[in-house]
């Protein structure tokens, strides 16, 4: 499989699935946020799941410890493929993810955290203030969850090189990401596929790009194309 994750970023389930039942499953994983999860609960993620995707329940829990640490055990009992938090929780709040994550019989979801947010870049950063620029933000982020026995990461691709020297078995995830040509809509931090690749990313996340093309189909096997030789992840 690639290391290819659609982002079903739909506001209901019927067009999420419709979209869903023209990927094919055994070339990309999908993605489930905020929108879509409120509007369609858990029973979106069975759908899909029964369609025979890898699911990445990104929800982005940021929380106390113990409202964090249920949540992660909520969704390792739904069975999705992947689950994130926000790094800037703390090390706490991390570590009880972690642990409920850890109780689940079989298999476990992967367990990665959101580090600085694509959309944000240095000015952004500063009007929450913090004066460190994206990178250094990230690292220091980073640096918190593989303590914590995280995963990965969710980053920048402009990062991932930086990240793979200093923890190279953390995962890096990676959306902003766009083709050739693309438009950046409200990012602010991307790169090409096979950009992303070659500087350290395990996998992309791409949304619009492609559900929002004339033809995904087509439009999916020009990414698949652009990353060029992928490994199975």
């Amino acid at each position: 499989m690639t290391p290819l994750i659609v982002a079903l970023d739909f506001p209901d389930a019927q067009a999420a699935l419709r979209m869903a039942d023209r990927l094919d499953a055994r070339q990309c994983r999908v993605k489930v946020g905020k929108e879509l999860f409120t509007r369609a609960g858990p029973a979106i993620v069975e759908s899909l799941q029964q369609r025979g995707f890898q699911v990445f329940l990104d929800l982005k829990f940021h929380d106390i410890p113990a409202t964090v640490a249920g949540a992660c055990r909520a969704a390792a009992d739904l069975g999705v493929w992947m689950v994130n938090v926000h790094a800037s929780g703390g090390r706490a709040m991390l570590e009880a993810a972690r642990d409920a994550i850890d109780v689940k019989i079989g298999t476990p979801p992967l367990l990665i955290a959101v580090t600085v947010l694509t959309s944000l870049n240095a000015s952004g950063l500063a009007e929450i203030g913090c004066t460190a620029n994206p990178t250094a933000q990230v690292i220091r982020l980073a640096g918190l969850a593989a303590d914590a026995g995280l995963d990965g990461v969710v980053c920048s691709a402009q990062e991932a090189t930086e990240l793979r020297q200093h923890w190279p078995t953390l995962l890096r995830v990676t959306p902003g990401i766009r083709p050739a040509g693309a438009t950046a809509d409200d990012q602010r931090r991307i790169v090409t596929p096979s950009a992303a690749l070659a500087q350290g990313a395990d996998y992309l996340v791409v949304g619009r790009p492609i559900t929002a093309a004339a033809d995904p189909d087509a439009a999916m096997a020009a990414l698949i194309a652009e990353m060029g030789p992928a490994s199975v992840r």
